[in-house]
């Protein structure tokens, strides 16, 4: 319960949209917070507390001095929130961390603008455009404006006195044509702005008033019957309309519009932004943000749309998400859609948040990858019911084309990866014609007898390649041998990827984006491609065996001298008399080259 002080601090807050901080008793700021009505926000905090998580209750403990300020609307809530968070960085506020990894494109604040991509954000008045994800992108874009806006490189201040005393002097760029030389006053600074606007609109997306500026300057020249100028406009318009055609067009009929969604895990929230202009996906941004306190989802996304603005420096009044958030900015449109063009942005936007919460776990993954391993491990053994973690895991898969060639294969993992070197493959002994289950259960038989006479231990998890039937086959080995209890069995089934317990007819499901599901999938995929490498191979041996077969006067031992000199069937075939002759002897080559070449000698 709060002091008397504070209670009495609640009793008369102000039923009002304003910003309230909490102080401790040396007077230290320790969080910032918006709210549509100031006293049941503040109160909530200490009605709430005995249910709280930990950090909010050691909050609530240390509140010693409650200030506040009331606003107009919650919209200056949420603006004036976050400029104090800023300036004061509260410990317990949440933390938004950006993509200040990635590189954005500035155009410096100076009388004749540079062009450049930088890492460092400085509030000097320059313009960012950013961040970009892809460094090609950025690459490209400025290889794009190099090439149809000759912008200088050079760190010259550029003053208009310097300028017509002639203090400077043309550079190497300026004589090979990247700089039209405005240090000399080769290109005007009205001019040179024109440039620095046509980039400008291009960054911001709007290259359809850029192409149609140069359409006018074009006809003009031609009027003038300066073709060659022309020309030169014309193969910028051709360059634009070409980076135009590659952009991502969702529908022309969007003018301008930001799509926002948020992805929360616990105290882990992501929040993405795409820029749409013109129909076209112009920007995405994704911040991060680490709840400290718990704070609701809705607010989390208040806050958080509110400072990419700030950040980004745009300003939409159209404004699509996946959830409302819970303030709003004042002239603003805020929409959830449930269909159309709209809500597939949306859904666009909420896969990046995904795929950026995938990166974020692979990058700390590869950090420290047992401690992957022990997460992987122990969502295993939790999905699926286990006492101890799977660190062994075998997987058996039959392989037969109608029946021919049967053969099984047996895949193991260990620590959550691939043991190769302990990969074993089957013949089919016991079974004749096209019979799964007898195969599944000759193999797992052979296999786990064989690791008990040999005193090796057993893997605490089996997966077998199908449904019910194939894994009743395996049991029946398993129960045979001793083993019963001792080791969890599970079947998948390729058409649904049920999973299938023995003793349990119905099916378990997975989640489909699971990582115990995925990990399953693997190590039945690989058990399938290491079976159908050996059944590949038998086959091919077997064709071509039966090709020699009906070649008179070449028995098997020729056939074993020649694979062993010429390693494939195709190499043979190639081969003259003269080549086979030292290999099988001369009436054999020329029995084996005339089989071969019985067309051409036709």
């Amino acid at each position: 319960m709060p002091n008397a002080d504070i209670h009495d601090i609640i009793r008369d807050l102000p039923e009002q949209p304003g910003v309230y901080q909490y102080y401790d008793a040396d007077g230290k700021l320790l969080y910032i917070g918006k709210a549509k009505s100031l006293k049941k926000r503040v109160a909530s905090y200490f009605n709430k507390v005995d249910s709280a998580n930990a950090k909010l209750r050691v909050l609530v403990r240390k509140i010693a001095r409650i200030e506040y300020v009331v606003v107009n609307s919650e919209s200056d809530a949420l603006l004036l929130e976050n400029n104090l968070i800023k300036q004061y960085q509260p410990r317990y506020n949440i933390l938004l961390k950006d993509d200040k990894t990635y590189p954005w494109i500035c155009i410096k604040n100076e009388r004749f603008p540079r062009l450049f991509s930088t890492r460092r954000y400085v509030r000097d008045g320059s313009l960012y455009f950013g961040p970009y994800t892809s460094g090609k992108l950025l690459h490209t874009l400025l290889a794009l404006f190099k090439e149809l806006f000759p912008i200088r490189t050079c760190s010259l201040a550029l003053d208009q006195s310097a300028i017509d005393a002639g203090s400077y002097k043309p550079c190497l760029e300026a004589q090979i044509g990247n700089c039209l030389a405005p240090c000399i006053g080769m290109q005007t600074h009205d001019d040179y702005l024109d440039n620095i606007e046509a980039i400008k609109s291009i960054l911001k997306g709007d290259i359809r008033e850029v192409i149609r500026g140069l359409q006018e300057q074009m006809h003009a020249a031609a009027k003038e019957l300066d073709f060659e100028r022309a020309q030169l406009i014309k193969q910028k318009i051709d360059i634009l309309n070409s980076f135009q055609s590659r952009t991502t067009i969702i529908n022309p009929q969007i003018k301008d519009l930001e799509v926002y969604s948020i992805l929360q895990r616990e105290n882990l929230a992501l929040v993405n932004m795409l820029k749409v202009f013109n129909g076209a996906i112009i920007q995405s941004y994704t911040l991060r943000v680490n709840a400290q306190i718990g704070e609701p989802t809705d607010e989390i996304f208040s806050s958080a749309i509110s400072e990419i603005r700030d950040r980004l420096g745009i300003a939409s009044k159209d404004l699509v998400l996946n959830v409302m958030p819970s303030f709003k900015l004042d002239g603003v449109s805020y929409s959830v859609p449930i269909r159309g063009d709209r809500k597939k942005l949306v859904e666009l936007s909420l896969r990046n948040c995904f795929a950026y919460h995938s990166e974020m776990i692979k990058k700390e993954e590869a950090k420290n990858p047992k401690e992957r391993q022990e997460r992987i491990l122990n969502t295993l053994m939790k999905d699926l019911n286990m006492t101890v973690q799977p660190v062994h895991i075998e997987c058996f898969d039959n392989s037969n084309l109608q029946g021919t060639n049967p053969v099984a294969s047996c895949v193991v993992f260990k620590n959550a990866k691939p043991s190769k070197r302990d990969y074993r493959h089957f013949m089919i002994k016991t079974v004749e014609g096209p019979n799964d289950f007898a195969s599944m259960r000759e193999v797992v038989f052979r296999r786990y007898h064989r690791l008990i006479a040999e005193q090796q231990p057993v893997p605490q998890l089996i997966v077998i390649d199908g449904g019910k039937g194939q894994l009743a086959a395996a049991m029946e080995s398993i129960r045979e041998l001793g083993l019963d209890g001792q080791v969890t069995v599970i079947g998948l089934a390729k058409r649904l990827e049920e999973v299938f317990f023995a003793n349990d007819p119905v099916p378990f499901y997975l989640d489909k984006r699971s990582t115990s599901l995925k990990v399953i999938q693997h190590i039945r995929d690989e058990a399938h491609r290491f079976g159908v490498r050996l059944h590949t191979k038998r086959r091919s041996q077997a064709q071509v065996q039966s090709i020699f077969d009906t070649i008179d006067g070449v028995g098997p031992k020729s056939v074993e001298m020649l694979f062993a000199h010429f390693k494939s069937i195709d190499a043979i075939m190639a081969a003259s008399v003269a080549e086979l002759e030292p290999i099988i002897g001369r009436k054999r080559a020329e029995i084996v080259f005339s089989y071969f070449n019985k067309d051409n000698n036709t």
